[in-house]
């Protein structure tokens, strides 16, 4: 327990809970589907995977360094397995994300007669987390070697960090639901992160530092927002009474 094992699980554990951000929403639009009793246990038994998921990989570091060997070359561009899932996982993220964007502005899912946020199982939900899960363990085990070799370490702070997100994941999750508007705007962060994927398997990389910074800007501005719209409210009301 030296001091630079103890800072560099510090660091790493709060990297990997704002890189888990983006996992927490996309947990949170898609089991929004699921009825409202439902969504905790699938909320629990996602994050749960994405934790095995990262574990799993740690252990089997060298295999997962080997993902990054080329594969084949496509017009001198060389493609290594780690490009091909990135590339799969930011393809799927933007065509799902630009889907619900649509239900929601085009209010399919409010119409009579139409219910699809009661027609999705348990067992779909978490396919698609699961396929979600391996991309974006992927990526975050990928900054956690750029900062330690030390595997119990990595282990330690994938752990906590995932622990951390388990006790915030439902109230994330119910304060995204009851405003559309943070679901139209988390939902687009979905797909600048998918774009982001996407672009990373062609070698072009985006530090993540912007995109975040960029997202929490958004949704300050956002919250701001929405308490002038609620203070606006309180004082129409009141002149009209």
């Amino acid at each position: 327990m030296s001091t630079e094992i103890i800072i560099a699980f510090l660091t790493l554990t709060f990297l990997e809970v704002i890189l888990g951000i983006d996992n927490i929403i996309f947990i949170s639009i898609v089991t929004n589907k699921l009825p409202a009793e439902q969504q905790p246990r699938a909320r629990l038994i996602g994050l749960s995977l994405a934790m095995v998921f990262r574990v799993l990989l740690l252990l089997g570091i060298s295999w997962l360094i080997g993902f990054n060997q080329p594969l084949f070359t496509v017009m001198e561009m060389p493609f290594s397995g780690r490009d091909l899932i990135l590339l799969a996982g930011g393809l799927f993220l933007l065509g799902k994300s630009t889907m619900e964007i649509h239900h929601k502005v085009e209010g399919i899912e409010d119409r009579p007669g139409i219910e699809t946020g009661k027609k999705a199982s348990m067992g779909s939900i978490l396919f698609q987390i699961v396929l979600l899960d391996l991309v974006f363990s992927f990526d975050s085990i990928l900054t956690a070697i750029g900062l330690t070799t030390n595997i119990p370490v990595m282990i330690a702070a994938v752990i906590v960090s995932i622990i951390i997100m388990m006790v915030f994941a439902n109230r994330i999750s119910n304060f995204i639901n009851q405003h559309p508007s943070l679901q139209i705007l988390a939902l687009s962060f979905l797909m600048l992160i998918g774009f982001m994927l996407a672009i990373e398997a062609f070698e072009q990389h985006v530090p993540k530092g912007y995109i975040y910074f960029a997202v929490f800007f958004s949704m300050l501005v956002e919250v701001l927002n929405m308490r002038l719209r609620k203070k606006t409210e309180v004082k129409t009301g009141n002149g009209a009474d």
